[in-house]
């Protein structure tokens, strides 16, 4: 047997391993491998046994339990499935039974931590199907599709049953936090029930003193009518955020929805419009100034997105010269485009002082969220033939965006190792 167990001693496994060199290097690594999955189920079940009680009573409140004896059970690691002989409790008028061991060893469903780390981690990022495949190629380890969704379904739930109660620290930043960029937009995903709805993702971006960002926190959350879900939990972010950087000037950054804007308005204290939103508008006045003229409509919307970037009051100036451009010689589509440029500048024009942003050194663009809707949702959620029910997309949305802000992933298995899943659940 290329591993073999030789001794535990207290708190101590000794394992030998043996492993055949060949003259193919890719052998010898995937034999390797075999040999290391050996020793792992071997340590695997003398630390799982390590976990177990001595069968003495157990007394939990005011009620004693009693083992029933040691019976078997299979636990999933990241080696290998093991089996054990463990004790179970129960009460003297019988009922539920209780493992310790389980408790102890902070076991999820029947796999050990590390392993629901592992598959909650790659379900995050891809199809079941897919992390079946790569655990099974790359890790030599055999698993069910359906136990791999139920296990990353247990975890996703634990991080949205604590998302109001966990809090996370932001990882050591290289300078201290000047300025908060809050942002907000959605796309579209498919749903079983209702076709084409529209999934949110919302953004809290730190920035230093000199406008380099440090760290951005991701939130999620599946298409539902009012979007109450989302905006609490985006909400609740930014009063954490308020509170540990109560210096930092916190700024409204989005495109032109109103429901973005109902939002911002009263928790920021400046609202900037996407200047890449807002420079689109210009290219409608920018065909309307020259119909047929390429070369000079192009020269018209560089300098004039110039204008709008670096000059104090530009929204206004352009909005007085859009109005003064002739509509003669323009068909529909174009008088219809300018009309709408009009309207957004007259609407938003307050919402433009990207010259004095930027001596400020603050963000003027909302990409991060824009980036946010096609990483946290698109590239998982939106695949080619996928469709979802609600538990499902929300399991794996929260999974991604505890994975996708830094140090988060972390700091959530922290916590599960700190409190047990049963507690955390």
């Amino acid at each position: 047997m290329p591993a073999k167990l030789i001794e535990v001693t207290g708190h101590q496994v000794k394992i030998e391993l043996t492993v055949d060199l060949n003259r193919s290097m890719l052998e010898t690594e995937e034999a390797l491998q075999v040999t290391l999955n050996e020793a792992g189920c071997l340590a695997s079940r003398e630390a799982l046994r390590y976990f177990d009680t001595d069968g003495s009573p157990l007394q939990i409140g005011p009620e004693t339990w009693r083992t029933k004896g040691q019976q078997p059970k299979s636990y999933q690691t990241p080696y290998g499935e093991v089996e054990i002989e463990r004790h179970v409790y129960q009460r003297s008028g019988g009922g539920a039974t209780y493992c310790p061991l389980e408790r102890d060893a902070r076991i999820v469903i029947t796999s050990t931590p590390r392993f629901a780390k592992q598959v909650s981690s790659k379900m995050a990022h891809g199809a079941a199907r897919e992390v079946q495949r790569d655990l099974s190629d790359n890790h030599g380890r055999p698993v069910a599709v359906s136990y791999l969704q139920r296990l990353s379904e247990a975890i996703g739930t634990v991080v949205q049953a604590k998302e109001s109660s966990w809090e996370y620290e932001p990882p050591l930043l290289d300078a201290p936090v000047a300025s908060v960029a809050v942002g907000l937009d959605g796309t579209c995903m498919l749903m079983c029930e209702d076709g084409w709805r529209e999934a949110m993702s919302g953004t809290l971006a730190l920035f230093d003193a000199d406008g380099n960002r440090l760290h951005t926190i991701y939130t999620a959350a599946t298409p539902e009518y009012g979007k109450q879900k989302f905006l609490d939990r985006l909400n609740r972010e930014l009063d954490q955020v308020k509170a540990r950087y109560p210096q930092a000037t916190v700024i409204g950054l989005a495109d032109g929805a109103e429901s973005n804007w109902r939002f911002l308005q009263p928790r920021t204290e400046v609202q900037l419009i996407d200047f890449y939103h807002a420079s689109a508008y210009l290219s409608a006045a920018a065909t309307a100034a020259y119909p047929t003229d390429q070369s000079s409509r192009q020269r018209w919307l560089h300098e004039h997105c110039h204008q709008l970037k670096h000059e104090p009051g530009a929204a206004k100036a352009l909005l007085k010269e859009m109005k003064a451009l002739p509509r003669t010689g323009l068909n529909t589509t174009q008088r219809e485009k300018l009309e709408s440029a009009i309207t957004y500048f007259y609407n938003h024009h307050h919402q433009m002082d990207y010259a004095g942003a930027r001596q400020k050194h603050w963000p003027i663009g909302s990409g991060i969220t824009e980036a946010a809707c096609k990483t946290l949702i698109k590239q998982r959620l939106c695949r080619s033939g996928m469709r979802w029910k609600e538990k499902g997309a929300g399991i794996v949305l929260s999974l991604r965006a505890l994975a996708l802000t830094p140090d988060r992933w972390r700091q959530f298995w922290g916590k599960l190792d700190q409190f047990g899943f049963p507690a955390a659940i």
